[in-house]
């Protein structure tokens, strides 16, 4: 079938590939974000500011998928009951902020996925505890180039299995009719709370003139 599919893109044009993993996994902080006078993107653009900013060149998501020009974007959004902000990005160092510079400080995984993206799977392990950001930062912050990163699992957020395996499917019933499933699972060993919010939204199109 897969052959088929990419046949029919290729001679009769039709638009196996229109859909796919195209949605950006961090924006904030991009060289396409920056106004700033000194060029200094990553603190012009940080990802405390990317829930309440909007973007100029493109969009962010947690195991999203878009239309090859980014115009409709969806995906996943997740909270703990505990987390102060809703996980809806990747969350990571800034070049200045790593001891290493820049570092995605998450555990995501891309697991499958056809050449037309007729079917593509997703996992993101999401902790049950509130996510060490002001750690992560304070504690990478303090060690020198010669020390090892200290990595979200170091902080002990995992111990006990206390986190979700969040899977996300995407399968095409035609080039533009599209499934999407989204299984949690609960690895820990108690009832924990978990809201999931899928997300479906238009990227921002600013006009030439405010370009």
């Amino acid at each position: 079938m897969e052959n088929t599919r990419l046949k029919e893109a290729k001679e009769s044009k039709t638009p196996w590939k229109k859909w796919g993993p195209y949605l950006s996994e961090r924006q904030w902080g991009t060289v396409r974000e920056d106004y700033s006078e000194n060029g200094d993107a990553w603190n012009f653009f940080t990802h405390d500011q990317s829930r309440s900013r909007a973007y100029r060149w493109g969009e962010d998501g947690l195991g999203g998928i878009s239309d090859d020009q980014q115009h409709l974007c969806c995906a996943l959004a997740l909270w703990n009951g505990k987390d102060a902000i809703l996980k809806e990005r990747l969350f990571g160092l800034t070049n200045g902020q790593g001891n290493h510079g820049e570092d995605v400080k998450e555990y995501y995984f891309y697991l499958d996925s056809t050449p037309t993206h007729s079917y593509m799977k997703y996992l993101y392990k999401y902790p049950q505890a509130a996510f060490p950001y002001e750690e992560l930062i304070r504690v990478n912050g303090q060690r020198s180039k010669e020390e090892m990163e200290f990595e979200l699992l170091d902080t002990g957020i995992f111990n006990d299995n206390k986190y979700f395996d969040v899977f996300v499917e995407y399968a095409k019933g035609d080039a533009e009719d599209i499934l999407i499933k989204i299984t949690a699972f609960n690895r820990g060993p108690e009832k924990s709370e978990l809201h999931v919010l899928p997300t479906l939204w238009f990227r921002n199109d600013w006009s030439p003139m405010d370009r």
